[in-house]
């Protein structure tokens, strides 16, 4: 059988899994979770730094060392179909995974760890390349993506040094591939407050040397990964925090890359209670990019911001959205580390070029009758670019997901999206992304 036809075939199992499963108790962290506009790969500003679950931080810290060492082990398969808007085509079926493991802390201070990741070739033409999930060439690869020290300043108050992932707006894993980024960095992070219902600050700040891609197995300089020539080595110097207080969501973000590029980044969130089945959240977002010292990322100055807002309304199992983003400033919004964190980036396209609007309508449902079934839809209007040589483009997305939160097969997610872009003009040209995702995470490790 074709590789695309296992996949699919496995697909059409899912909702047959999900019945199988028997009835459990609700599960807030599965079934009737609230559902999330988030896309795979983003970060929203209120999410990064540290766990928002404070005591589950603190717990962590007290950790004895050896005994309460925690290992890691994920299998993924992934299979990626894309038709280009030239009718070219990038194909591949991976499998991989990663293992790792984190101690507990050596006299309630010190602590460290270690994660390799690999994806593996199962298919995937020379012609066809492209998809990501696999190095240049269609070639598997294995790498040790993360091997660090942690060092507990106090309860709330860690330092990491070495190589490790990380999750911020503009320097995130973008885990939506084979194998995350990662990054060799030091970073401090902390958070303050939130006891008892009492306002919080998280924080956070560091300096990122190297990255590793989601598809290598190599660390390179992070100038050269945003698109500086091959002699440049810069990092990237980060500082930014985030204020909880009730139903209130506040923070910012700045990233500067010397000669390279500076980065500004700011939400705020706010919730409406409407009883106790319905909520009403409002966000906020802005982005400003600049051109930094000697400007060898491109060569000359630049500037760009995108500003977006976002409505959701929540009832039950059910999610629906609304947002708008506007870039702006004479050059395109870039992403030059992981995914870009604007509310109408989407599957494929990030609708994020110079003079281009975008209106987001999504619909997203976690399947009550169904432990861990969920679905969304979702569609971006693009308007035409100020480049004389970008036009409008619209986007679809298709989501449906199933998690195994008990039984036999608990840790197993079986995930499939679809996405279509129409770009329209010149001449009218489509692109279609079809992808089909397996994770599995045994449980008990």
């Amino acid at each position: 059988m074709k590789p695309l036809a296992c996949m699919l075939a496995a697909a059409a199992l899912l909702p047959a899994l999900a019945r199988a499963q028997s009835a459990a108790p609700d599960d807030p962290a599965t079934a009737d979770a609230s559902p999330s506009s988030t896309e795979q790969g983003q970060t929203p500003l209120d999410e990064a730094f540290v766990p928002r679950d404070r005591a589950a931080w603190i717990r962590e810290t007290r950790r004895q060392a050896w005994k309460d060492t925690a290992f890691d082990v994920q299998a993924r398969t992934f299979y990626l179909d894309r038709d280009k808007y030239d009718d070219s085509q990038s194909t591949a079926w991976a499998l991989g995974g990663s293992a790792g493991f984190k101690t507990g802390y050596f006299r309630e201070r010190f602590a460290f760890g270690a994660t390799g990741y690999t994806s593996q070739r199962l298919y995937g033409p020379d012609d066809k390349d492209g998809t990501l999930l696999l190095k240049p060439g269609q070639e598997g690869y294995t790498v040790l993506g993360e091997a660090y020290g942690e060092f507990l300043i106090n309860d709330d108050t860690r330092l990491k040094l070495g190589r490790f992932g990380i999750d911020t707006p503009y320097v995130n894993r973008n885990d939506a591939r084979m194998t995350p980024n990662t990054f060799q960095a030091l970073t401090v992070q902390g958070v303050y407050g939130g006891d008892g219902g009492a306002p919080q600050w998280k924080f956070g700040a560091g300096y990122f040397d190297k990255i590793k891609e989601r598809n290598a197995d190599s660390f390179v300089s992070m100038a050269r990964d945003a698109g500086a020539p091959s002699w440049v080595d810069r990092g990237v110097y980060t500082l930014g925090a985030n204020y909880t207080r009730d139903r209130l969501s506040a923070g910012a973000i700045y990233y500067h890359s010397n000669d390279i590029i500076s980065i500004f980044y700011t939400e705020a969130k706010y919730a409406f209670p409407l009883g106790d089945t319905a909520k009403l959240n409002l966000a906020l977002q802005y982005s400003d990019q600049d051109s930094a010292g000697d400007n060898l990322l491109r060569g000359d100055e630049f500037s760009a911001r995108q500003w977006g807002g976002k409505l959701e309304l929540g009832y039950k199992g059910a999610l629906f959205t609304t947002g708008y983003t506007r870039a702006s400033g004479g050059t395109n919004m870039q992403n030059p580390w992981s995914g870009y964190p604007g509310y109408t980036s989407v599957q494929v396209e990030d609708f994020n070029r110079n003079g281009e609007g975008a209106w987001l309508l999504r619909a997203a449902y976690n399947v009550q009758s169904v432990k861990g079934l969920s679905f969304y839809a979702l569609y971006v209007d693009g308007s035409d670019p100020d480049a004389l040589t970008d036009y409008a483009k619209d986007e679809y997305n298709l989501n449906a997901q199933w998690t195994a939160a008990d039984g036999p097969l608990k840790g197993l997610m079986m995930r499939v999206r679809y996405a279509h872009v129409s770009q329209k003009g010149p001449q009218t040209s489509d692109l279609d992304d079809l992808r089909l995702l397996v994770y599995y995470d045994p449980p008990g490790l």
